[in-house]
């Protein structure tokens, strides 16, 4: 018999609101399972951060109120659904974008002038970061303590997290986000396709100016965009890669497609109950594997 010690470490989450949260949950629960302490930080004001008292949570003062962020998550749901041409989709995107990294910037700068939650994660000797990188605020704070980052995403916005990790993107077969390409394009599609790249890179740098301007008043030296999302250890990403088109990946890239499938459960109750129906109208319950 082989008995082996393992020690639990110190983990320093800072997620993202809303879908972002929930799909990171699921890791962070099972992460305090296996004995890991854990601390959360988060602002005061939030739309899906609850159900976490069970964790050591650190709050600071946000920039906006609830019913702010209310109408405007009401307002980003009707946009999204409304079909519109490539430009006017990226226009819109990009407009979203700002305004929310307006008020997103904002409450990370309120996060960084908290000097006593910072003093409080100074002098904590975390081992590791866990964060959401579509706002880099957590970056900045795993620099300052000098810490490794692991990445938590479905995906940053304009491709920063493949720029940063200076990963090819070829214009051939690696169709661009808004233009419902495959990885078969015409000659006019991949034309298409380099220019919508490089407009994306320009938006990129432009949309995380203020993150890198933060980071540099904050750090006390020039930090550019990509240095903040360059210093991930490992990208988790939330993303399926059967469900994309083949495109090149860096090692520390690691596809956790099915992170947030539920486990299937036993139907103990309700197939008996579907054989006592009419075999008629239900035959294909006959022959079910007893899952769901």
């Amino acid at each position: 018999m082989v008995f082996r010690f393992t020690e639990g470490g110190k983990l320093l989450v800072i997620p993202q609101d809303g879908s972002h949260w929930l799909s990171m949950r699921s890791l962070v629960d099972k992460l305090s399972e296996k004995g890991h302490q854990i601390v959360i930080v988060v602002p005061e004001v939030t739309f899906h951060l609850n159900d976490i008292d069970h964790y050591t949570v650190k709050m600071f003062s946000g920039s906006y109120s609830k019913k702010f962020m209310e109408s405007y998550i009401k307002e980003v749901i009707y946009d999204v659904f409304e079909r519109k041409p490539i430009l006017q989709n990226m226009k819109l995107l990009y407009h979203r974008i700002v305004n929310t990294t307006y008020f997103i910037t904002s409450t990370c700068e309120n996060f960084l002038s908290n000097e006593t939650l910072i003093k409080y994660l100074e002098t904590s000797n975390f081992d590791v970061m866990l964060s959401d990188p579509v706002f880099p605020c957590g970056e900045i704070i795993a620099e300052h303590l000098s810490i490794p980052s692991v990445f938590f995403m479905r995906a940053a916005v304009f491709s920063a997290e493949y720029y940063a990790a200076q990963s090819p993107i070829p214009p051939s077969y690696v169709p661009r986000f808004f233009t419902a390409y495959t990885d078969h394009m015409s000659f006019k599609e991949r034309v298409i396709n380099l220019l919508l790249g490089l407009t994306e890179s320009m938006a990129c740098k432009m949309v995380y100016a203020a993150f890198a301007r933060i980071a540099s008043e904050f750090l006390h030296r020039d930090v550019t965009v990509w240095d903040l999302f360059s210093r991930a250890s490992i990208m988790m990403i939330r993303n399926d890669f059967v469900l994309d088109f083949p495109r090149p990946f860096m090692p520390n890239m690691v596809f956790i497609g099915g992170i947030n499938c539920a486990n299937r459960k036993l139907l103990n109750q309700t197939v008996p109950y579907l054989r006592t129906l009419d075999l008629h109208t239900t035959p294909s319950y006959k022959r079910t594997t007893g899952y769901w």
